[in-house]
């Protein structure tokens, strides 16, 4: 094994056991890391600690140079940033050492949720138009717990056989191992319900709940698959992602009076910052529908 992949090895280890990263993240910062020692041609943890500002900002700049965007660039120093960290924890420096560098600014868009009866011609357009009948009822059983539980993809995959039968409550585990409760609707439960009396393979145990064809883990692609042939059937634009479902969630929750503090809760977001976006998606809301709808606003 060569010293930068040694490097990388411990890295990844790090991120994954240590740090209880997402497998996207871990790869994504792993891959981050790999370029960088490939670039730089660096192979010790001290050459890595030894990066300034200068060395980051021609890293990144040729990364801009490959044509990647502001979001990309930005993503790309949170993970080198990281990276060095973890270098001069390795050769005992001070943390504060670190280079200091600010990432390009980026333009926070707003969500776009999807309406209620859209959600559900989803749901069944996922149900109708699957090979077979229980990936049908397995697909539609993922858009239903983000839709109606608020549930990222990667939470609703990681469900296991042992969290059935579900009940009027779950317990997620969501970012940085954290738990939270939320409440299921009788749709929700039921879709689960019989997605696992249909799941042709056995769940039992730590089983994960949701299966693919072939009986391994149900992957997000197959997911985002099965909503984009139901978006594409329906005609409805390409922000109706499967987080679009999560979105929705909160945006309808709030528009029917719920506090910003329990969204918070029911989303898993760690500050309430992340949750005060969807106050923007109402008022944004109310604005098109007095553009639209007030005889005096077109002068």
């Amino acid at each position: 094994m060569s010293a930068s992949a040694d490097l990388l090895e411990q890295w990844h280890d790090y991120l994954a056991i240590a740090r209880r990263r997402s497998p996207h993240t871990v790869r994504a910062y792993v891959a981050t890391a790999g370029r960088l020692l490939q670039y730089r041609q660096l192979e010790s943890w001290d050459q890595v600690a030894g990066l300034s500002t200068r060395d980051l900002r021609a890293h990144l700049a040729e990364r801009r140079a490959e044509g990647i965007g502001n979001v990309s660039a930005a993503r790309e120093l949170s993970a080198l940033k990281a990276f060095v960290g973890y270098a001069l924890e390795q050769t005992g420096a001070e943390p504060g050492s670190a280079p200091r560098i600010r990432g390009p600014r980026i333009k926070k868009g707003l969500p776009r949720p999807i309406t209620p009866d859209e959600a559900a011609n989803m749901v069944a357009s996922v149900t109708e138009n699957a090979s077979e009948d229980w990936t049908g009822s397995r697909d539609a059983s993922v858009l239903l717990l983000m839709y109606g539980a608020g549930l990222r993809i990667a939470e609703a995959l990681s469900l296991k056989a042992s969290d059935l039968p579900l009940g009027e409550t779950l317990v997620v585990t969501g970012k940085g191992s954290k738990q939270r409760v939320v409440p299921l609707l009788p749709v929700v439960r039921d879709a689960v319900a019989s997605y696992a009396a249909a799941c042709p393979w056995p769940l039992s145990g730590d089983d994960l709940l949701f299966r693919g064809v072939k009986g391994g883990p149900l992957s997000q692609g197959m997911v985002q698959k099965a909503m984009a042939r139901a978006r594409r059937a329906l005609g409805l634009p390409d922000t109706a992602t499967p987080h679009a479902l999560r979105h929705s969630f909160a945006t309808h929750l709030l528009g029917s009076g719920a506090d910003l503090r329990s969204l918070q809760e029911l989303l898993g977001h760690a500050s309430l910052g992340s949750t005060q976006i969807y106050t923007q998606v109402d008022a944004a809301k109310m604005l098109e529908a007095y553009r639209s709808a007030h005889p005096r606003e077109d002068g």
